[in-house]
């Protein structure tokens, strides 16, 4: 019986060991465990402080944008033609925001929006922290949404490009997009340029993901540069106006002028018609946005046959007397028959000009031959982009003149079978205007020295611009191009237009191209009036009628001393002989 009892007793002592051996296993393991956690708290909160710190700024502490403006663009006189102005964007988070049915009609009432369209667009986004309502408002508008004070509804600032100039200088300046990106024109040529670098900075943010206050700056916004055109918006004007009524006053599809100056390459003015307002494109057509002056050819007709004449002046054959017989009024190549209005008889090279012979130019090309005709139109720029970088440009035709058979050798030497845009064609006058000297063609302001590359003799040059001097002279076909106070040249020209199924029979295209002045060149300018209505279709008739005009203008603007007062000679003679006269009076009254 005691040896049961000293085994129970064992056994009961045996439990008892490991039941306090447990206890204390546990008692040490949480000991152990606080002893961690001590060590632990003490480790983030002394020692590694900045793990709290960073888990706490992950949290509230966010980085933004800071946007940058682009660039100002600007006419060579600082005058603004597109300027980024601040304005604000309401945006908001779906996840946060808390409204009924009349915030909801507030808000859509204040951001001038319908209110289905906000609801469903907040609808659709509930999952996403961050959603455009409306971008690019006024000011005002985004401070009268934020006095709604809906949670979940914030405002930040932005940037949006503004046309001072409107629709006067958008084909050259072109728009951008809502993010300020090049889009069209210049606004696209030099948008890498343009375009500012934005910067960032690191703000803290509350739950509903509120700035609550600005914390340091990260980097800097680095604003785009600048660009300075060559445009005179004096000038741009005057010759959008002009372009506009004639466009308007002759029903006609389309129109545009180009300036330049002779001596720089510099592109003064360049408009173009249908214009569209950069600043309102609500309604855009696609054919409003092309620069015509640039994105559009055309046959030049007999505005380019100065450049035949000084080819055949150039071989030292030819002179301004040299005698051509375009009797009877026609002239056959092959099966073509080539056709002046009427019978000139013998007439000289400056007459063939004057007069507008397409059988005078035709002989004279035929005897040169194809290859002189086209190394003078080549280094005129034809067949070639003129250098400016403009988006679209085209560079026209001008086909090998080893394939050309003789009646293409006649049709070129008077405008046909070779396409131009205007520029290219403003340029051709540029270098005849500029004694031969060819600057490159821009459409930036140019500082300092120009380099020119000498295409054709001086005296060549002087002598063709004497001939266009006639044109506007009684007798030419370019009558209606004269300038009271400036003696001018110009070149006239009438083609047909090309459809889809070749020349059209009642559509034409009519063209003036020329310098002023005629013995100091100071700019050379082209205008093309695409499908005049009615009687008037004639280059001599639609477009040198504008030519005339924003020249005289562009004379005045641009302070070039008249050359031709013979009105105020006689004015001054008046004047003298009446003063002479109230002498006499007075001598004789007293």
């Amino acid at each position: 019986m005691s040896g049961k009892a000293d085994a129970s007793n064992q056994q009961k002592h045996d439990e008892q060991g490991i039941a306090m051996w447990r206890f204390w296993f546990v008692v040490s393991v949480l000991l152990c465990a606080v002893l961690v956690l001590l060590y632990r708290a003490v480790e983030l909160q002394v020692v590694d402080q900045q793990f709290l710190k960073g888990q706490g700024d992950a949290r509230t502490i966010r980085h933004e944008k800071i946007d940058a403006h682009r660039g100002m663009i600007t006419d060579r006189f600082g005058e603004p033609l597109a300027v980024s102005t601040p304005v604000e964007t309401v945006w908001a988070n779906p996840q946060v925001m808390e409204y009924d049915a009349e915030d909801l009609e507030d808000l859509a009432k204040v951001l001038e929006v319908s209110e289905s369209w906000l609801a469903k667009r907040i609808g659709k986004n509930k999952s996403r922290e961050f959603i455009y309502l409306k971008r690019k408002i006024a000011p005002a508008q985004a401070k009268r949404v934020l006095a709604l004070k809906l949670p979940g509804v914030y405002s930040r600032r932005e940037y949006k490009r503004f046309y001072p100039a409107g629709e006067v200088a958008s084909h050259v300046v072109g728009f951008t997009n809502i993010d300020e990106m090049g889009q069209e024109g210049v606004e696209l040529a030099y948008d890498e340029w343009l375009v500012g670098h934005p910067g960032k900075k690191r703000v803290l943010k509350d739950r509903r993901g509120s700035v609550v206050k600005d914390l340091d700056l990260v980097r800097d916004a680095q604003p785009g540069r600048s660009l300075s055109l060559s445009l005179d918006m004096r000038v741009q004007y005057l010759a959008y106006r002009e372009l506009k009524a004639a466009v308007t006053a002759h029903k006609a599809k389309a129109g545009s002028m180009v300036i330049l100056d002779v001596a720089t390459g510099e592109v003064l003015a360049m408009v173009n018609q249908p214009s569209y307002n950069p600043n309102n494109r609500s309604k855009l057509s696609t054919s409003a946005l092309r620069n015509r002056a640039i994105t559009d050819v055309f046959e030049p007709g007999s505005t380019v046959k100065p450049v035949t004449i000084a080819a055949a002046l150039e071989t030292g054959k030819y002179y301004p007397a040299t005698k051509i017989d375009t009797a009877p009024g026609y002239f056959r190549v092959g099966r073509k028959a080539i056709r002046d209005h009427r019978d000139y008889g013998v007439i000289d090279l400056s007459t063939i000009i004057a007069k507008s012979s397409n059988v005078g130019t035709s002989k004279i090309a035929l005897d040169l031959s194809g290859e002189v005709v086209w190394d003078m139109f080549y280094r005129l720029g034809f067949g070639q982009a003129t250098g400016t970088g403009f988006p679209g440009e085209s560079i026209g035709l001008l086909r090998n003149p080893a394939k050309w058979r003789p009646i293409e050798v006649a049709t070129m030497s008077y405008g046909y079978g070779v396409s131009v845009n205007a520029l290219q064609l403003a340029q051709m006058y540029m270098v005849l205007g500029n004694d031969g000297e060819k600057p490159p063609v821009s459409l930036l302001k140019v500082e300092g020295d120009v380099l020119t590359e000498n295409v054709m003799d001086s005296s060549v040059a002087k002598n063709v611009r004497l001939m266009l001097q006639k044109v506007v002279e009684k007798g030419g076909t370019g009558t209606r191009a004269r300038v009271a106070t400036y003696d001018v040249g110009g070149k006239s020209g009438t083609v047909h237009s090309v459809g889809s199924n070749g020349y059209e029979d009642s559509q034409y295209k009519a063209l003036f191209a020329g310098v002023a002045p005629i013995d100091n060149p100071r700019v050379a300018a082209v205008v093309v009036i695409d499908g005049p209505q009615g009687q008037e279709y004639y280059g001599g008739e639609v477009a040198a009628p504008i030519f005339s005009r924003v020249m005289s203008g562009a004379m005045r603007l641009l302070n070039v001393t008249p050359d031709n007062l013979p009105l105020m000679a006689d004015q001054q003679s008046i004047y003298s002989q009446e003063r002479a006269n109230s002498t006499n009076n007075s001598r004789e009254k007293g």
